[in-house]
């Protein structure tokens, strides 16, 4: 039986899973952003890497085909983003039944007029959804049920009529936080057989598209041998995923991390410091990595790394969130907008305003006045983004300074603009050195733990 390693990230904001094989290659992936309850945070991440896990395995045991035939490349990209709509739609049952059950607990005279609009609302964002899951893509953009499902449902409340705003806006508030902390168990094989049902529809609705030439070549290339050969690849598909759906994903060994670590029902040999895992999966990605920038939910670390991934030297945050993401959070909560568009509206600023304060508190005051004194609000959240850049700056300085090669890793190395002030600073400050962002940046912490379990060795943090 082959032995996988589990490494779980229990932060502030987000919970995150990884699943490695006994050669440290990442094989399953699982994030959530549910935070009310750890367990489930780190069951729901858990479960996540291991659909994602059986998906791998799927991939490598078609792997020639998929390397020779674009047809089998572009129908697993594909059915990776209908399975997680079909996980979407199961949470998105859940969470419309919750709304009107909320509504119809309301003490609003006209409580059912608001349950009827409540009712068209989810008419409309429902079928919004799926297209934009089955046609655009919408699983690879890493956004949490709560964003997709907020973004569309306030726009329509918006168009709704004021005398229905705050009933709407209550029970979304009401209702959405218990349906993200409720775990809901899939059938790996009963979702795959479903997508595929939605691919066919999917690629029979695509014969009749024109190559309009607003596309590269290599799309229409993939998108004419799937609408061809879809049947054959399906036919070929369903031979395999039996087996994988049935296999057993052995966890030897885990690892927990993170600021929520000490909650997690792991015994005390199982949990590690995340500077220690945030250093080592940084330094297992990059391994000419020296230094290591992490800014989380919660706090911001600098980290310094030797040739092997333990840590050197460090620092940290020693006052409140503000050069965190939760800092992010409480802003795009203070602006009404969601974590996803701080980040390219603040790239769309034509200067940025001077944030003074480094406590939460004082900050959004700050922001309130600048509001109120007519400022942009991309020029205020360009100011914000700055502002926290710098204070990760001087993290950055106190801990030794940017050494060989550079790494981000955290959440919030996904937002556009934190992304152009670090890399603007830490050029100005240390001259051209390469500079690592990856994809999996957020997923550092809990890489780091799954290889500190696969090897089961001791490490300690410097004195």
């Amino acid at each position: 039986m082959n032995k996988y390693y589990l490494g779980i990230d229990l932060g502030s904001t987000t919970s995150k899973a990884v699943i490695i094989d006994e050669n440290d290659q990442i094989i399953g992936r699982g994030i959530t952003n549910t935070r009310a309850n750890y367990k489930v945070a780190a069951d729901i991440a858990r479960e996540e890497a291991i659909y994602d896990a059986r998906f791998t395995l799927l991939s490598n045991i078609i792997k020639t085909d998929m390397e020779a035939k674009p047809e089998f490349k572009k129908y697993m990209e594909d059915i990776r983003t209908v399975f997680q709509y079909q996980q979407f739609k199961r949470r998105m049952e859940i969470l419309e039944e919750k709304l009107v059950k909320t509504s119809e607990a309301f003490p609003y005279p006209n409580k059912n007029e608001i349950i009827d609009r409540l009712k068209s609302i989810l008419n409309v964002i429902r079928p919004q959804i799926r297209h934009e899951f089955v046609h655009g893509g919408l699983g690879s953009k890493n956004q949490f049920f709560r964003d997709i499902v907020s973004e569309r449902y306030n726009l329509e409340v918006a168009k709704a009529g004021k005398e229905f705003y705050e009933p709407l806006m209550l029970a979304f508030d009401k209702s959405i936080t218990p349906v993200e902390n409720e775990m809901v168990q899939y059938n790996f094989k009963e979702l795959i057989l479903e997508s595929m049902k939605v691919l066919e529809e999917k690629y029979k609705g695509l014969a009749d598209e024109q190559e309009d030439g607003s596309k590269e070549d290599w799309y229409y290339a993939e998108l004419n041998a799937v609408r061809n050969n879809y049947k054959n690849v399906e036919l070929s598909l369903r031979e395999h995923f039996e087996l994988v759906a049935e296999q057993e994903i052995h966890i030897a060994n885990m690892v927990g991390t993170g600021y929520g670590r000490a909650l997690l029902p792991f015994p005390e040999e199982c949990i590690k410091s995340e500077i220690l895992c945030h250093a080592f999966g940084a330094h297992a990605v990059f391994p000419n990595t020296r230094t290591v920038l992490d800014i989380g939910g919660q706090d911001t670390k600098a980290i310094q790394v030797d040739s092997h991934g333990l840590v050197t030297s460090f620092h940290m945050n020693d006052r409140c969130a503000a050069g965190c993401g939760r800092y992010l959070g409480y802003i795009a909560d203070e602006f009404g907008i969601s974590l996803n568009e701080l980040g390219p509206e603040a790239m769309s600023a034509t200067k940025e305003t001077t944030i003074c304060s480094t406590c939460t508190v004082f900050a959004g005051a700050e922001v309130k006045e600048l509001i109120h004194n007519g400022e942009e609000r991309p020029n205020i959240l360009a100011g914000l983004h700055k502002a926290i850049v710098q204070r990760a700056m001087s993290l950055i300085a106190r801990s030794g300074g940017v050494k060989n090669e550079f790494t981000f890793t955290g959440g919030v190395a996904r937002n556009q603009a934190v992304l152009k002030y670090v890399k603007q600073m830490v050029t100005e400050s240390y001259g051209e050195v390469t500079m690592n962002i990856h994809t999996d940046s957020i997923f550092m912490g809990a890489l780091g733990g799954a290889m500190f379990a696969r090897r089961n060795v001791t490490a300690a943090l410097p004195a």
